[in-house]
């Protein structure tokens, strides 16, 4: 099923099947507490016991336009949601509008409910660190293939090279820059991990 949003008389809600196989969830605000319908049992958060809300960008093998809300709870749990729902083992939907707008209806609930709770972008620092440093040495191996090809003559192999290095600069590229950390304020929704934001 399409995951939906709900319309303007109605609590906020997001609707996401975050796997091919398997049932979809319901998210719902309620006043400060957010209610999770799995469709085998029904769960309810108080948005006072979030600790943290830190948002990702997260690319599936199916899309690379995936983003991912994560919640961290004050008994250690965690609760995760993102703006892709799958339809089948091949297919996935997409309604930035309506992840956005749910997103930034929580945000600014759990900012309400505990003024301390913590808002971050980005992965944490030293995965982050790690992340670069590996995609950095990954390109670099691949610029010093494709190099020591053309000075051998191999062109074929060379330009096989360019193609690679091309790929997996567009794929490294945004998994970096949009991941790096970093500290919001509180309630704060930021655009380029939470795509959807209706027009000016």
């Amino acid at each position: 099923m399409q995951p939906q949003h709900s319309d303007d008389t109605s609590p906020p809600s997001w609707r996401q099947r975050p796997r091919p196989v398997g049932f979809e969830i319901t998210y719902r605000l309620d006043g400060d507490t957010l209610e999770i319908d799995t469709t085998r049992k029904i769960s309810h958060v108080r948005l006072a016991a979030v600790e943290q809300v830190r948002f990702v960008y997260a690319p599936s093998n199916v899309s690379s336009k995936g983003f991912k809300t994560q919640l961290r709870l004050s008994d250690g749990k965690s609760i995760s949601f993102g703006n892709l729902s799958w339809r089948s083992l091949t297919d996935m939907d997409r309604d930035d509008a309506g992840y956005h707008a749910f997103v930034v209806a929580l945000a600014a609930a759990i900012a309400q409910a505990n003024p301390r709770a913590r808002f971050v972008a980005g992965k944490p620092f030293a995965f982050w660190l790690a992340l670069a440093a590996v995609s950095a040495l990954s390109l670099l191996m691949l610029a010093f293939f494709t190099v020591r090809a053309f000075v051998q003559g191999a062109n074929s192999t060379a330009l096989l090279g360019l193609l690679l290095a091309g790929a997996s600069y567009w794929q490294v590229k945004p998994m970096v820059v949009l991941n790096r950390p970093r500290e919001l304020a509180s309630g704060e929704v930021p655009d380029d991990l939470v795509p959807g934001r209706p027009a000016a």
